[in-house]
């Protein structure tokens, strides 16, 4: 059979990603936080984009409407008046191109500036106008402040108080100290008998607990402190593993008790504070900021809109594009501006889009869960992505990649737009299906009302959400209450009596 070499023509459809593309599906899933990062890392990279001001909404709503209107932009906005733009095209097109070969590098951060400043934030009437009495306020007193003042009543050697300030940067959030106590020897020049020494002296420091290096060495300062640490005790909290899968009986073999001193035990750790440097401020907490609001409507409905804090707007300075034009000289210069442009317009629409695609999934999640919104937890309906997408025409990974770390700000409460996504339970006649979050909500409810002398079984849950119309199995209900962090019966009726005896 003889081989031969033939031309065919094929047709097939092929989708291509674009890098754009790929950039739009990634800002899709942008918190609003990784957003304004990618904003300004935008403006800085291109001069045509700069980021709308609250006090510019009304003009550069004009400008998007009609783009003749941006003669008047000029007019209105000092900023944007002739001297300040003859500032911009000073010498030459240096500061429109600094990524052009042998432009200074200095010029492009200069331009940056420039339109910082012609946005109005540093002037001495926006810093009046921006005056706020909270700027004033006293800073909270910070964990290591706080350690700070004991270090100089507690040192007098000045070695030894640099090693204890050399530990106070090793503390944590909670209070912990992470460092390595070689390492820090090593980087001192110093013994490590001499770093083990100032820590013992810092541990005795208030709050109790603190410079502890784990868990067990936290709750074993705290004991000494009350004189509470016997040998009973210190086998109890060197076998902390065991109390958390509670096993009691090894314990008790172990910490020689029997069981009511095991109970006096477990009721004397649970008085004490496993994160010691939580009572002080940390600094700056990164507080949620919800990406969609709903409010109650005057007709009943449901308001649905999306927070202006977290979207940024950014405006395509068409006018600055007009006379750089006129001035380019060469095609590398023109090829530059042209795709400063493009780059600009994409990122408008872009953010155009993704705004109008959370609203829409935003809308149609509130839709969906108005029970939850009027009712609470118990009436969450069951929800999955592909609900959601079918119902408003997009790719249920679109919607995925929507609700991914977004929140929703309701009159319940803040939840990310993923928590409205359950599981369904069948109805045990036959009804409408249950939301495995309301019957979480169900049985977290039995077990925090159950009395001290009548424990819940796993089989008698199971048997009252039979009777309230929801078919779940035993097994369910034990992975629903494992995964609440909520012992078994067993384990919770020893702990009550744990706490009773405490409480004598």
């Amino acid at each position: 059979m003889a081989l031969a070499a033939k031309l065919q023509l094929r047709q097939s459809q092929s989708l291509v990603m674009t890098p754009q593309l790929m950039q739009s599906i990634k800002l899709l899933q942008m918190t609003h936080v990784e957003l304004d990062h990618f904003v300004d890392e935008e403006i800085e990279r291109n001069p045509l984009l700069d980021r709308v001001e609250p006090r510019d909404d009304v003009m550069a709503d004009r400008l998007e409407k009609n783009d003749s209107a941006g003669e008047e932009w000029a007019e209105a906005d000092t900023a944007w008046s002739a001297e300040a733009m003859s500032e911009k095209l000073d010498t030459s097109l240096e500061n429109v191109f600094p990524d052009d070969p042998g432009v200074s590098d200095r010029v492009g951060p200069d331009l940056a500036a420039q339109w910082k400043s012609a946005s109005g934030g540093s002037g001495s009437l926006g810093a009046s106008e921006g005056f706020d009495m909270e700027d004033m306020a006293a800073a909270a007193l910070t964990l290591r402040d706080h350690v700070g003042e004991q270090i100089s009543f507690a040192f007098v050697n000045p070695a030894d108080r640099l090693i204890a300030y050399d530990l106070t940067d090793a503390l944590d959030e909670i209070g912990y100290m992470r460092g390595d106590v070689e390492e820090i020897a090593e980087r001192l020049g110093v013994g490590e008998a001499d770093v083990i020494d100032v820590l013992r002296k810092c541990q005795t420091f208030e709050p109790a607990g603190i410079f502890a290096r784990d868990l067990a060495e936290c709750l074993a300062l705290q004991l000494a402190r009350r004189d509470r640490f016997d040998p009973a005790m210190k086998a109890l909290v060197d076998n902390l593993d065991l109390l958390a899968r509670r096993d009691f009986q090894t314990l008790k073999k172990l910490c020689s008790v029997d069981e009511d001193d095991l109970l006096d035990m477990l009721a004397e750790i649970r008085r004490l504070d496993p994160r010691p440097g939580t009572a002080f401020s940390g600094g700056n907490t990164d507080t949620i900021v919800p990406d969609v609001e709903v409010r109650a409507a005057s007709d009943g409905s449901w308001t649905v809109e999306l927070n202006p804090e977290t979207l940024p707007r950014v405006l395509v300075d068409q006018i600055y594009f007009t006379q750089v034009s006129t001035l380019t000289k060469n095609q590398a210069e023109k090829d530059f501006l042209a795709e400063c442009l493009q780059n600009a317009n994409w990122l408008t629409r872009s953010l155009d889009q993704r705004a109008k695609t959370i609203l829409k999934v935003a809308s149609e999640i509130v839709r969906q869960q108005d029970a939850f919104l009027v009712h609470g937890v118990r009436q969450l309906r069951p929800l999955n992505l592909r609900t959601v997408a079918d119902a408003i025409g997009m790719h249920e990974s679109t919607v995925s990649r929507v609700t991914a770390n977004k929140y929703m700000l309701t009159p319940r409460g803040v939840f990310e737009l993923r928590y409205f996504f359950t599981a369904a339970i069948a109805s045990a006649g036959g009804g409408d299906a249950h939301s495995s979050e309301a019957v979480r909500d169900r049985i977290k409810q039995l077990i925090d009302e159950e009395a001290s002398a009548e424990v819940l079984s796993d089989d008698a849950i199971v048997d009252i959400l039979q009777r309230d119309g929801v078919d779940i199995a035993r097994r369910t209900v034990a992975k629903y209450r494992e995964g609440m962090n909520i012992p078994s019966s067993v384990q919770r009726r020893r702990e009550k009596r744990a706490m009773a005896s405490a409480g004598r």
